[in-house]
């Protein structure tokens, strides 16, 4: 039943707030940390259009995700396997959206294990082995049900946006130059692109999609279309409401690293540490500790999080799945392996996030396809103008990967 007795107005919706904060975890990780910072350290606020832009898509979308869930009782992943009509193409749809989901563990691993060598002096390697053994604590609460991680991912998603507010109030950015980066588009070069497509990878998430539909697909069962179109307005509340708040985090990072650090871009070394370490003598040590602070929880709570993704795709795709620890086990080992080699983790990082943009149409065309057939999703299939508005995102995100990466290989044609 979806109505019941509350003893307020917002006390009503509360039940049904929850999966979106999950999957808004995905939208603020170390990834976002990475491409954002050198963005606004390398072109001020030039890129802030990328990442509004960019969140609105991801709003959009997740909605439908959600959306998928609760009309059909499947996520994506099933969905697509139901209509691949080989078991060689599930098994090479899997393998892509295995590739997306490591390229995201790869960042979250690298971003937590930075957060604790940034905040108690240890390294790396010591660092990702605590970022798998406290993310095994978090994951041990799905047994207990869903509604323990929301309420734990949730409280994550507050603390990292209270960092961010805390820094702004110190920063002091630029309010007409903040606008005019919202307002008036522009690709300071081939770098410049380069990093614009690495938000937008690290912005509409491949992994996230998947596993949003996961994520409402039975939380709350109902049969009738119209406790279904109730259903999906709650969850496009759920929606609305997380992915504004991780788009406002994702436009603080930026904002903050403009205003800091524009014009002293760094020469080497990773922009992350640099950043917290200007920070120190620019805010005090405060503001710096409270920068870390959001690091580590932002890369401890999304490996949990694409570790649930990871589950989701193989069980989708697949129909089997390994045991969750093993599951852990295996994709710190790419994040181990690149600490061992002494990569730079800030441009790992921003790599990945360009990976990630390459699998953002194989989860949104199928996403499209589905929610406007009426075989799928009956009288609740998508309007005219939500359809219109989803092709023209597709093509326009498509597009805009395409004209990013072109123009950063091939500058010279440009």
């Amino acid at each position: 039943m979806l109505s019941s007795e509350s003893t307020g107005r917002v006390g009503r919706y509360v039940p049904f707030l929850g999966p979106a904060f999950i999957a808004a975890i995905a939208y603020i990780d170390p990834g976002n940390y990475a491409t954002n910072i050198e963005s606004g350290t390398r072109h001020g606020y030039q890129l802030l259009w990328v990442v509004l832009w960019s969140n609105l898509i991801a709003m959009f979308v997740q909605g439908l995700s959600a959306k998928l869930g609760i009309v059909t009782g499947k996520n994506l992943p099933e969905c697509i396997r139901d209509v691949l009509p080989h078991p060689l193409f599930r098994l090479a749809y899997w393998l892509q959206a295995e590739l997306m989901a490591i390229a995201t563990d790869l960042a979250e691993f690298l971003g937590a294990s930075l957060g604790f060598q940034l905040l108690f002096g240890i390294p790396l390697g010591v660092g990702a082995l605590l970022t798998g053994a406290l993310s095994f604590l978090i994951l041990g609460l799905r047994p207990r049900g869903f509604r323990y991680l929301e309420v734990l991912l949730t409280l994550f998603v507050g603390f990292i946006a209270l960092c961010y507010a805390f820094e702004l109030f110190w920063i002091h950015p630029s309010p007409s130059a903040t606008l005019h980066g919202l307002l008036f588009p522009s690709l300071p070069g081939a770098d410049g692109a380069y990093l614009a497509a690495g938000i937008m990878g690290a912005t509409v998430m491949p992994h996230a999609i998947y596993l949003h539909s996961a994520l409402t697909q039975r939380r709350i069962p109902v049969r009738r279309i119209e406790e279904k179109r109730k259903l999906i307005r709650l969850s496009q509340l759920d929606v609305s409401l997380a992915m504004t708040i991780a788009g406002m985090i994702n436009l603080a990072m930026l904002v903050m690293s403009a205003a800091a650090f524009a014009g002293s871009p760094p020469a080497e070394g990773n922009s992350i540490t640099q950043a917290y370490h200007a920070l120190w003598p620019l805010l005090g040590q405060l503001a710096a500790a409270a920068f870390a602070l959001s690091l580590l929880a932002s890369g401890l709570s999304s490996s949990a999080v694409g570790t649930l993704a990871g589950q989701v795709i193989m069980e989708g795709f697949v129909g089997f799945a390994i045991p969750i620890w093993v599951r852990r086990l295996i994709t710190m080992l790419p994040a181990i392996l690149a600490i061992s080699l002494g990569a730079d983790v800030t441009h790992l990082l921003v790599a990945s996030q360009v990976v990630l943009s390459f699998g953002i149409a194989f989860a949104l065309i199928p996403l499209l396809l589905f929610t406007q057939s009426s075989r799928w999703m009956g009288p609740l299939r998508n309007s005219l103008w939500t359809g219109m508005a989803g092709w023209l995102i597709s093509v326009l995100v498509i597009g805009l990967n395409v004209f990013l990466l072109a123009r950063f290989f091939f500058p010279s044609s440009q």
